[in-house]
């Protein structure tokens, strides 16, 4: 198993996106009474938390900075996803959120693909981004792994753009996965990050 960090030793993370990864992506959602865990969403964060490796969520949250929904929807947002993770088993130890637009004039180091999100986590918490892997359902999600020699794993869901999984598939290495489902993804990582605790369920139905 994989310890956490201790002051001398930063530890590889798993970075997970929310929307159309862990909750269904509402499109701006501002009501925390809609958020939906997805099939395996709980179950694979529970499998990180049983090899000891740290999950954070880091989510592009353009939103706010469009009027589409408020800060304290956000939290409300964020709040709820974190209780119901918590009642399948499951914890994050920190969610990212990048506010901005990401309008090609005003361009920010936080918004993904950039690294600004990872590398405030890595400062907060000890973590080591070139060991970690980075999971989500967008190739902006995956590919902080180039950038930091880490582990990228696209997870395609219904919102997840054909060009973003060509990115995928043309990049496809011993550093870039696609994975059918967030279980599965989580359980790549564990095993290129060192953890290979065994997964208590593999059932798609999930």
């Amino acid at each position: 198993m994989i310890a956490l960090a201790t002051a001398e030793s930063p530890v590889p993370a798993l970075f997970i996106d929310r929307d159309g990864t862990l909750i269904a992506d509402a499109h701006y959602l501002a009501d925390a009474s809609r958020v939906q865990l997805l099939a395996g969403a709980a179950a694979a964060v529970a499998h990180a938390n049983a090899a000891q490796v740290p999950v954070v969520i880091v989510t592009n949250q353009s939103g706010i900075a469009r009027g589409l929904i408020t800060s304290a929807q956000y939290e409300a947002v964020r709040d709820r996803t974190h209780a119901l993770l918590s009642e399948g088993g499951a914890s994050v130890l920190a969610t990212y959120h990048c506010p901005h637009w990401g309008h090609p004039k005003e361009p920010c180091a936080c918004r993904k693909p950039g690294l600004g999100m990872y590398r405030e986590a890595a400062a907060a918490h000890r973590l080591d981004l070139t060991h970690s892997a980075y999971i989500g359902d967008r190739w902006r999600d995956v590919q902080p792994a180039l950038a930091t020699g880490g582990f990228g794993i696209l997870v395609p869901g219904i919102e997840t753009p054909s060009s973003d999984v060509e990115e995928a598939r043309s990049a496809l290495s011993a550093r870039i996965f696609m994975s059918d489902s967030i279980l599965e993804a989580v359980s790549i990582a564990l095993a290129m990050i060192g953890a290979r605790t065994p997964l208590q369920s593999t059932t798609r139905s999930e």
